[in-house]
């Protein structure tokens, strides 16, 4: 059995660290006590990796930037370094909320979408493609959101159907609903993306309305 020096404890299995002062333990180790989990090991590894290669980026992406005054058209009017920072730090911590607990698939779907049209919106704004974002992309990206949701209503055993039918509606009619009432002229694809969201939602009311039926109930203790 092993055992620390300094906290005067034995320590079983095979352990190389004292788990209390985390000093190097000294004697013979014993069988281990848990099973290596060689696969969570792997995924760490790869984590770290992809970890330190977008600080890479980084770092390099702002010395070139700020250090050698390096621009890139049509981004002559901001650091583009800034742009490449923003997008991979967003994107770290959006790979935190994966690994976080108690976050759904609709949940994360549902930020995931949103997180990525801001940053489309945010880098369309200095490169002059706002038009491209608020016309195409972004009614695009809310149309598959929307039909990812619905299937998260047909498959949903958790009884939030209603959080997922309450989303496709404001999902789809708010953004039609602001562009009319702006009198700005309604794309095409902002129609199509309320014309979905409707169909979508009598799709659902058809097929789990029971269900939307009980959750309301249970949400609204009725």
């Amino acid at each position: 059995m092993r055992y620390c020096p300094y906290c005067k404890i034995e320590v079983g299995g095979d352990l190389h660290k004292c788990p209390v002062c985390q000093s190097k333990l000294f004697g013979e180790p014993e069988e281990a006590y848990f099973p290596r989990i060689d696969k969570l090991q792997i995924k760490s590894f790869f984590y770290k990796l992809q970890l330190f290669i977008a600080w890479i980026v980084i770092i390099a992406a702002l010395g070139i930037d700020f250090l050698f005054d390096v621009r890139i058209s049509p981004i002559n009017t901001v650091h583009w370094s800034l742009l490449i920072a923003m997008w991979l730090i967003v994107l770290e911590f959006w790979m935190l909320r994966q690994f976080s607990r108690g976050t759904g698939s609709a949940r994360n779907m549902t930020y995931t979408t949103f997180v990525i049209l801001l940053m489309l919106w945010i880098t369309a704004h200095y490169t002059g493609f706002e038009w491209l974002v608020a016309d195409w992309i972004a009614p695009i990206t809310l149309m598959a959101a929307m039909v990812a949701n619905f299937v998260f209503v047909m498959t949903d055993k958790n009884g939030n159907a209603m959080v997922y039918l309450l989303t496709n509606i404001l999902v789809g009619a708010l953004p039609y609903l602001v562009l009319h009432i702006r009198d700005e002229g309604t794309p095409i694809t902002w129609i199509l993306c309320l014309l979905i969201s409707i169909i979508l939602f009598v799709g659902a009311i058809i097929f789990k309305g029971r269900t939307v039926a009980q959750e309301f109930r249970r949400r609204l203790s009725l």
